[in-house]
Order: structure tokens, then C-alpha cells, then sequence
């Protein structure tokens, strides 16, 4: 699961590059992005053909995640409370049918990240869980190497307030689109550290 929805970041950044800025409706003559009234946006999301002719998001990782983690937040509510960002001991025996997130020597979690002005609202972000990697020999956090994110680039809509009135004051309800690139922390790995401790 988790490399199909990599090969998908990957592909959708150069893909949507080659279309333009048609693909996401164009600017106005004048190169302003056209100013949507409240009427025009259901519930203040993105006009839908907009979102017919961008990427397909719910296959992209960040986005898949999102209701499988929403979902077990909840059965979580009555247990104890997730173990954070603590770096595990790291039993084979307890791992062996886990993600690749819980198997790695530089294991990671993921943690639903929510911008409402952005489309996808809400993206899962890999945190790591240990600022060292986990031996393989022990088992345990070692200082040898060190975690760090692995970073993609992920093509989002970000909606802003606009002005409909030649007064240039935002109009309630009223938001222009444009396409952005943001760095989405996708999972963990170990490199060596930049300096002998």
C-alpha cells in the first residue's frame, strides 16, 4: 500500500505541472484567480470543476490515511492514551504483522494534520518516533544514525479571501483558488549523523 501511494506523489507533481494553470480554472484576464461568491462554493469548498480535473487525492497516501487514523482515534477514546512520539523497543516477535511504519528501524506514526484552508483539508504526516534509529542487534534506540522525515511534494489548492467590490476589501464568503506545492513528511528513514557525537 504504502509504495503505490508513493509512486502516485511522485507522478502527480510532474503530471499536473505539464497541464498549466487551466488545469485549476485559469486566471482572469487581468491574471488575478477568479474571485468565487459564497453561492458558488458548496459549504466553501472548492468549485467542483475544480476538483474534477485535479489530481486524484484519495488514492495519494497522505489522504488514505486520513479515515483509517480518524477511525482508530476513536476506538482509542476508552484505552490508555497513545504512546506519543516515545521510540519503541523493537521486538520482531511483536512487529512481524505490522505496518512498515511499526518494522522500521527508524519507526514513525502518523498524526492527521488539518488546514481549512487547504484542499485536502486534512493530510496524515509521518512523525518520527525516535531521534536516533533502533538496532537491529538490540532492539533499542542507538545514537549511530540518526531519524529523519522523508519529505514529498504534494500539489494542493489554497483558498484565500477575496474581493468581488472595486473596493478591494475580502467580500464575505468569497475566496479565490491557486495551486501549491507542499512538503509532506511521508515516513522516516536513518542517515548518518552530520557530526561525530
Amino acid at each position: 500500500m504504502l509504495l503505490p501511494g508513493l509512486l502516485l506523489l511522485f507522478w502527480t507533481p510532474a503530471s499536473l505541472a505539464r497541464h498549466g494553470p487551466q488545469l485549476w480554472g485559469g486566471p482572469h484576464a487581468h491574471g488575478t484567480p477568479r474571485c468565487y461568491s459564497a453561492e458558488e462554493l458548496p459549504l466553501g469548498q472548492p468549485p467542483p470543476h475544480l476538483l474534477a480535473r485535479a489530481a486524484k487525492w484519495e488514492q495519494a497516501l497522505p489522504v488514505a490515511l486520513v479515515s483509517s487514523l480518524e477511525a482508530g482515534g476513536r476506538r482509542r477514546r476508552h484505552d490508555a492514551p497513545p504512546a506519543g512520539t516515545q521510540c519503541p523497543v523493537l521486538r520482531p516477535e511483536d512487529v512481524l504483522e505490522a505496518g512498515i511504519h511499526q518494522r522500521s528501524i527508524s519507526p514513525w506514526r502518523y498524526r492527521v494534520d488539518t488546514d481549512e484552508s487547504r484542499y485536502p483539508q486534512k493530510l496524515a504526516f509521518a512523525q518520527c518516533l525516535c531521534r536516533g534509529c533502533i538496532s537491529a542487534r538490540t532492539g533499542r534506540e542507538t545514537a549511530a544514525l540518526n531519524s529523519v522525515p522523508l519529505l514529498q511534494s504534494l500539489l494542493v489548492l489554497r483558498r484565500q479571501p477575496c474581493s468581488r467590490e472595486a473596493t478591494g476589501l475580502p467580500t464575505p464568503g468569497a475566496f479565490s483558488f491557486h495551486a501549491e506545492f507542499i512538503r509532506v513528511p511521508v515516513g522516516c528513514t536513518c542517515v548518518l549523523p552530520r557530526s561525530a557525537r
